[in-house]
């Protein structure tokens, strides 16, 4: 079939899945009045590929059919197929005004993850299931998400341990059948999972010999019987109290995913208790999702300067000492950012087969990226001021008896209307909520896990610059 538009992505998703919102089951999540907002952001993806402006980088040759496909699905190999994507997923975030699509991205992470794995197994038949999934991905252009946290219980407690209170907190096999194998458990905090057509599930940290039921990955569709899904609550549109905007509000939603003795086929199945590679899985997961996290923050890290910068000028403020320190602070968080980003592509490397960005660069950038996150919120809400939470609503603007004292009052810069420093305040209000902040912090790993992996890919270059300074002291170490 190839690749898919917009309006076929939309009508994939009516095909019985089981959704609940707000205490609703809901029908269709792409006519749904609040889901549905969160489905037209996953088909910028879609609408990419058949703009002229972003087909090329969209969309690319299968070196091995010579067939169109989405660059997503392309196994990397290079530090030009880790650049595009890279390019490729700063735009669509850029045309998502600031939101990823996600309807290839993350998945995409998992499915490289996945096939890192096998090869570095030497597992010919996991080998052949994901090199075959993945051209049902490229032939069919499905949506995927990736499953990865589970909801762990005590997390104190190994997965197996008989102390927790039961044994499903984390996902895992309970039987083996000749048609596949049935699992139970379920996932949490999983972006896009609600209008994706496919779940990736991989697990979410390492795992002993006693875990080995734990240690599994699969691909399933999300309509699959024994398959619940529970989104949480958002803002889907404009509130009646801020100023009219034409342009789409953004935004997606995160599922708990309940498996409830779910049966997938041996040829969806990627890990079936080889306990000690889960760790691999994990890692190869984190480390490509990082690179994803990395380009995706760098348009909202535009923003933050953006209405930094115009929040000043409005305010009148923009020739203080203080405040060119305070942009020059963004600049350099901004600019940090996209270069270690690329950085990390340039100076890729090799893993099982599939060119991944350099892992210290990719982790610096994210811990870079959240370590520091909310001393940029912080800077832009002071450039604010005061009446970035304390400003009459657009509700109160609009009365005849208001508006012309407000007008008069509420004005910064004599040549920027009260209107206009308004809108900008409901702008700052949107990108700096709270649920972005616990995203921005948590999303793709903590920083301590960034701090760590680090450390842990940096023991080389501690130890080679050790070897140089005890050169340069003519150390002689005893034997």
């Amino acid at each position: 079939m190839g690749l898919i538009t917009p309006q076929q992505y939309r009508d994939s998703l009516n095909d019985g899945r089981i959704v609940y919102y707000k205490g609703e089951k809901v029908e269709n999540v792409a006519t749904h009045p609040n889901l549905g907002v969160c489905t037209d952001l996953m088909a910028i993806d879609y609408e990419m590929c058949e703009d002229p402006k972003y087909r090329d980088l969209a969309v690319m040759e299968d070196p091995e059919t010579g067939k169109e496909i989405s660059r997503y699905y392309h196994k990397p190999q290079n530090s030009d197929d880790l650049l595009k994507a890279h390019e490729l997923i700063v735009k669509a975030t850029e045309l998502g005004d600031g939101y990823i699509p996600l309807a290839h991205d993350i998945g995409a992470d998992a499915l490289n993850a996945i096939e890192i794995t096998a090869n570095m197994m030497g597992n010919e038949e996991y080998m052949k299931r994901i090199a075959d999934y993945r051209k049902v991905l490229q032939e069919q252009d499905l949506a995927t998400c990736a499953a990865v946290t589970d909801v762990k219980g005590d997390r104190m407690l190994r997965p197996s341990d008989p102390a927790q209170a039961h044994p499903d907190f984390n996902v895992r096999v309970v039987e083996k059948t000749d048609e596949g194998i049935i699992v139970r458990g379920a996932k949490v905090h999983i972006t896009g999972a609600a209008y994706c057509n496919d779940i990736i599930a991989i697990p979410c940290h390492a795992m002993t010999e006693a875990d080995s039921d734990y240690a599994v990955a699969f691909a399933i569709p999300a309509n699959t019987k024994g398959i619940t899904q529970v989104c949480r609550p958002f803002t889907s549109h404009i509130s009646s109290l801020e100023f009219p905007n034409t342009r789409p509000l953004r935004v997606h939603t995160d599922s708990l995913i309940i498996f409830d003795d779910v049966l997938v086929p041996w040829e969806r199945v990627f890990l079936c208790g080889e306990s000690k590679f889960a760790a691999t899985m994990v890692y190869n997961f984190a480390l490509m999702h990082r690179r994803t996290g990395c380009s995706y923050r760098i348009p909202l890290s535009e923003q933050f300067v953006g209405v930094a910068a115009a929040i000043s000028e409005y305010n009148g403020i923009t020739k203080a000492p203080h405040v060119k320190e305070k942009l020059i602070d963004l600049v350099i968080y901004l600019e940090t950012l996209k270069s270690l980003s690329k950085t990390a592509c340039y100076d890729f490397v090799m893993r099982g087969g599939v060119a991944v960005p350099n892992p210290i660069a990719t982790n610096m950038a994210k811990y870079h990226f959240a370590h520091n996150y909310h001393d940029v919120v912080k800077i832009v809400e002071d450039l604010a001021g005061g009446l970035l939470v304390t400003a009459p609503t657009y509700k109160d603007y609009q009365l005849p008896e208001l508006q012309p004292d407000i007008d008069k009052y509420l004005q910064g810069a004599k040549h920027i209307s009260t209107e206009n420093r308004l809108r900008m305040m409901d702008l700052i209000r949107r990108i700096t909520t709270a649920d972005l902040e616990t995203i921005c912090l948590h999303g793709e790993g903590s920083p301590m896990a960034e701090r760590m992996t680090i450390f842990m890919e940096g023991g080389k270059v501690i130890k080679e610059c050790q070897a140089l300074v005890e050169e340069m002291a003519q150390v002689v170490r005893s034997k």
